[in-house]
Parts: structure tokens; sequence; C-alpha cells
């Protein structure tokens, strides 16, 4: 994001964008959250994104939302810490900020997040100066992101197009013309562009929880992903659940976590990978694009790690604890999917992992183990297999190239994906 004033020509009028705007407000109320009457709602979102924000909000009072509190981050104020502040302010983050998130969510607030940053924001940073911060950031967030990652209630992440990330999807097209076309994107990957679309979503919703059904009754015990640059073996926590689309948080609320979704995923073992992995898509993390990652695991471990782009920024991102280096989620996602479909690269992970088969570093999802991990105590996760960390970052390893198997317990293997696709 440049700063400047928000312009017709820079930023579509939201009158423009009606009635599809109303409707991305509909699904992420009533499909993402599922908000409850008397429910609080806490939300964050760009500057930028503030017509989707009011649309959400006004959506959310008509679902009977008691409170919605909503925070907006401006890059330009971001960017003036990296010129002016002292170098200590980069060890230094908001813990009161999160540690209240947190409570609100102990208390049976839900969580929405719109995501549109700019992904180049801290290109030519000081790269040690950002990896303090996101360190820093990291810890104090704990207690917010334990509860997300808990799933101990609902919430979910959206999307809105600003003229930053626009420009990096679009760079040939005038600003305007590209934040349309994003939204365009935006629109039809979330399924707001037919007659009904919680219809839609319900559909796909199914669709969804029969690929992991089928998953779940295949017990497998690793699945290996092999193509160009990749022969990784990515063994699965004992006890794990597949999950995908729709879940009931602990809170006993059915919310999708992500609009768009397109994953079934599930959790690691984080002592049980193996062998070498090239990512297919740039990561777009906290302002910075890191390209080209090539990485090789040991017993579990990132042992070697390198990067076309941004491998300062992914050496600093392994060393955040002992967590970051072993994975806390792997998910499968066809290379048809409506956003591969798109033929875009997004350079945004909410977009570009449910275009192809993803890894994450650092924090396991509890949800994903049977019974959705009830009563299942951090000792009990971690002999399970599950990972922990300050950090969950995903990205992409899938590709129409990629060849996907579920290996038994005995060994023998079955076809998952070939060429990307379900087998």
């Amino acid at each position: 994001m440049t700063g400047h004033a928000e312009t017709p020509a820079a930023m579509p009028p939201a009158e423009a964008l009606e009635p599809r705007l109303g409707r991305l407000a509909e699904v992420a109320v009533r499909v993402g959250l599922n908000l409850q009457p008397g429910q609080e709602l806490v939300m964050t979102a760009p500057l930028e994104a503030l017509p989707l924000a009011r649309a959400i909000t006004a959506e959310a009072y008509r679902a009977g939302a008691s409170l919605v509190t909503t925070f907006l981050g401006d890059d330009v104020q971001s960017l003036a810490r990296f010129a002016h502040a002292p170098d200590a302010a980069f060890d230094t983050a908001a813990g009161w900020l999160y540690a209240g998130m947190a409570e609100a969510y102990r208390n049976g607030a839900a969580r929405l997040a719109i995501s549109g940053d700019d992904p180049s924001l801290l290109v030519g940073q000081d790269p040690g100066k950002v990896a303090r911060a996101n360190r820093a950031r990291s810890k104090a967030y704990v207690p917010a992101l334990e509860l997300i990652a808990n799933f101990a209630t609902n919430w979910t992440i959206v999307s809105a197009a600003t003229p930053a990330w626009a420009r990096t999807v679009f760079p040939d097209l005038p600003e305007g013309q590209a934040v349309a076309k994003l939204w365009d994107a935006i629109f039809a990957a979330s399924r707001v562009d037919g007659p009904d679309p919680l219809g839609a979503w319900a559909a796909h919703n199914a669709d969804l929880h029969a690929r992991k059904d089928a998953l779940n009754a295949n017990r497998f015990a690793a699945l290996r992903f092999r193509g160009p640059g990749t022969d990784l073996t990515v063994g699965l926590a004992d006890d794990h659940e597949w999950c995908g689309g729709a879940a009931t948080s602990r809170s006993g609320i059915t919310c999708n976590a992500n609009i768009p979704t397109e994953e079934v995923f599930t959790t690691p073992h984080r002592d049980r990978v193996q062998g070498h992995v090239t990512s297919t898509k740039p990561l777009s993390y906290q302002g910075t694009l890191i390209d080209g990652i090539a990485v090789r695991f040991e017993a579990g471990r990132i042992v070697e790690a390198r990067a076309r782009t941004g491998g300062d920024v992914l050496a600093n991102v392994l060393d955040t604890d002992a967590g970051a280096r072993h994975l806390g989620e792997v998910a499968l996602v066809p290379a048809s999917s409506a956003i591969s479909a798109s033929g875009l690269l997004f350079y945004n992970t909410l977009y570009d992992e449910n275009a192809a088969s993803h890894i994450a570093l650092g924090q396991a999802y509890s949800k994903c183990f049977r019974e959705g991990g009830a009563g299942l105590s951090e000792a009990d996760l971690a002999a399970r297999g599950a990972n922990r960390s300050l950090i969950h970052i995903d990205w992409m390893i899938g590709s129409s190239e990629i060849d996907v198997d579920g290996i038994r317990a005995d060994g023998q293997a079955v076809p998952v994906m070939r060429g990307g696709e379900w087998a």
C-alpha cells in the first residue's frame, strides 16, 4: 500500500461492488463464522478494506451480534516504524492487545480477519529488524494463537482487494483495473457470484467432507510426495484425523475457518518427516516474498534450507524456536481447484495454499486428532507427535507435476494423487 488517499481510480467505491460485497459479508458471517445471536465479534482488517469491514459489521449485527470491535492496520504507519523507531523498539509487541483478544475468545467472542496486505511491504527493510519484530509479535500472540489453533471459538478469514495487493497480482494493469480484477477473483473464489452463495457453500462443504472421510477410512501412516525437486515422506501423527470444510469448534459452533477453502488437512508427526521438497509457489510472509524454497528434512527436522529470494527471512523464521523447523500441518488440494484454475498467483497464503497441496512449519492443530482432540493435554498431543511453535506458516509444494501416495502401516503404497489430481 502506498499511503495515498483512496480515489475512484485506485479503489472502486463500495457502491460499485454491490451486491457482491454484501454477499461476501453474508458468507463471511453466516458460513465463515456462523455467528450466533448475542455473540461478540473481534475483527482485524487493513485500512483499505474498510468497505468490506463495514459490510461485515452490518451483517454481524443483523445476525444478532452483541458487539463488533474492529482493529484497522495501516501500512504507512508500519513502515514509519522501520524508518524512525529506535533499535530497541523491534523487540517490542503489543502483548496487552493479544492478551485482550485471548480473553475475548475465552469468553466466547468470534474472530474474523480480513486479509489484503501488501505482499512486498517490507522488501528492502533490514531483515534483522523484520525478524526481531516478527519474533516479538509471535511471542506476544501466543495466548490468542493457542486458542485459535485449538479451535476454542468460531473464527474465519476472508480477503479484500487492496491497491498494493492488486498491483502485485496484476502489475501490467492500471491500478483501478487491477483492483477491480482482484475483486472479481475474490468473489469467484469465495463462491458469491452465483444466485445462492449459501447453497453453493453447503454443496462444497459436502464434497470436502466426503474427501476427508475417505482419507480417514484409509488410516495412512504417511504420505509421500514426488515430483520435480521433491521426494518427501511425511509421517502422520498417531491418532491423526483429516479435516476439511466446515468443522465444529470447541464452543460447539460449526464454521468455515477459511473463505475460500479447497483443502483437506491433518497433523504430521513432528519427528517422522524425511526427504527433500521444493516450493511450487512463492510465500508472502509478513511483507516479504520468499520464493524458490528448497529444504531437506531428517527425522522430522529441516537440516538444510535455501530460497531464491527472501532466504535471509526464511533463515530467521526457521530460528524462531525449536518447533519452527518441524511441520505442524500437511494439506492436499487438487491442481484443478477453483483457485488454481484461475491461473493467478495471488501472493497471498490464504489463496495460494488453496491452489496447491502444502505443508506448514510450526504449530500443529490439536483439532486434527480423533474426537477433535477433546480432552488432550499438551503432553498428550506431544506424545502423539504434534508439533509446538510460535509460528504456523503454510507454503505450497503441490502442482500438476506432483504425485502423492498414501503409505499404510505395512508399507503398502496407495495412489492418492496423480499429476496433482485425486487418483
